[in-house]
């Protein structure tokens, strides 16, 4: 195999399949990237058996082939060339040995034969469609920061991707939680997607799709089946196993009855917390609110560090509430407002309070009080 190919082109190719590759693996296959040769393309493929990712980059091919080479290492040896440069791979399958040429450096690395790499067995898809990558990203971006991570609860450990009945019809939604915090994401149903069943999608593979959602006008191409899911861009192709779970039946969380209304400057009350959580000890993070007319007193006391309290000016007519969250969580969900304004509805201090942007009810974000 014999191939030149543009530094930038082979770096973005390479970064994406070396993400996906575990550092600490007892499969020495596995830290390789699977390099094949052909016409006028090269495709890299990774995988961790889990994930599998491929991603396609125009080269000149003097000669088709294919060889595996260490992943984190090509990568690191693309990325410190200088820009522009043109590389030259050459595989010598006699040799096992990989020679990266670029202008005055030459590098020789050590191969693994392409038959011992593991190709993810291909499945028949129940559901293919089509979306935006504008909507994935709203979808994957606002929920994932919800995913659990203890391992105990693995079904809890990804994103809940399923079709769901909306204010307005079918949903395409995405779900993640951690029995402490909730978010719920809704967008239009595309079309082709109503038959998908229901996944959950794995954390990495999540951190990993984000990378393929930067292009706004890219439309991704979306299969799902009961036990696998694809996400493909003309370029990338990244294909997960999903987890093997039911999920929770998030509805019973989500609180109906909630009446007392708060409205509030998200950005302003982020870095209010964010101020005041300074003081709190790590370990509990708890921020008090104390709820009067049309005014939010935020407050932390932490006997061991100080004490803290800010006051905002917010809308607020009900009766009066003292309530306590913790300052992690509540960052986190203030975060995720695009608009100006964030609007909470609680209950009670021990009753779960529900938080949206403004009366827009496509993003509907839960969090647990804690008791201050």
């Amino acid at each position: 195999m014999k191939l030149s190919i543009e530094r930038g082109a082979l770096l973005k190719a390479v970064a994406q399949a070396q993400s996906v590759v575990e550092r600490r693996n007892t499969i020495p296959i596995l830290a390789n990237v699977l390099i094949e040769a052909e016409g006028e393309h090269v495709h890299f493929r990774a995988t961790d058996l889990d994930i599998e990712v491929v991603d396609r980059a125009v080269a000149q091919v003097e000669r088709a082939g294919a060889t595996t080479v260490s992943a984190t290492t090509l990568h690191e040896i693309v990325r410190k060339l200088p820009d522009g440069a043109l590389v030259t791979l050459t595989a010598d399958s006699a040799a096992g040995r990989l020679a990266v040429d670029a202008g005055r450096s030459s590098f020789s690395l050590a191969t693994l034969p392409k038959e011992d790499f593991p190709v993810m067995a291909s499945s028949e898809y129940e559901s293919n469609f089509a979306a935006p990558a504008t909507v994935l990203r709203r979808l994957f971006d606002k929920s994932k920061f919800a995913i659990s991570t203890e391992e105990t609860r693995y079904y809890l450990n990804g994103v809940y991707m399923h079709v769901a009945e909306g204010e307005d019809g079918r949903v395409l939604r995405c779900v993640a939680t951690d029995g402490h915090r909730l978010a719920r994401i809704d967008a239009p149903l595309p079309e082709g997607a109503e038959t998908m069943p229901g996944v959950i999608v794995p954390r990495k593979t999540v951190g990993e799709l984000r990378k393929l959602l930067d292009d706004d006008d890219a439309k991704i191409a979306v299969s799902v089946s009961e036990t696998k899911v694809r996400f493909a861009t003309p370029e990338i192709t990244l294909t997960s196993k999903v987890i093997d779970g039911t999920f929770p039946d998030y509805t019973r969380v989500i609180p109906q009855g909630n009446t007392r209304r708060l409205e509030v400057d998200a950005a302003e009350f982020a870095r209010a917390v964010d101020r005041v959580a300074t003081v709190s000890s790590e370990r509990s993070r708890a921020v008090k609110l104390q709820l009067d007319e049309d005014r939010l007193i935020l407050s932390v006391n932490a006997p061991d560090s100080g004490a803290a309290e800010e006051e905002l000016a917010v809308a607020y007519g009900d009766e009066r509430l003292e309530i306590g969250f913790n300052a992690k969580y509540l960052l986190e969900i203030a975060s995720q407002v695009d608009r100006e304004n964030a609007v909470f509805m609680f209950n009670s201090a021990a009753d779960p309070t529900l938080m949206r942007e403004g009366n827009d009810t496509s993003a509907v974000y839960v969090v647990m009080p804690m008791r201050v």
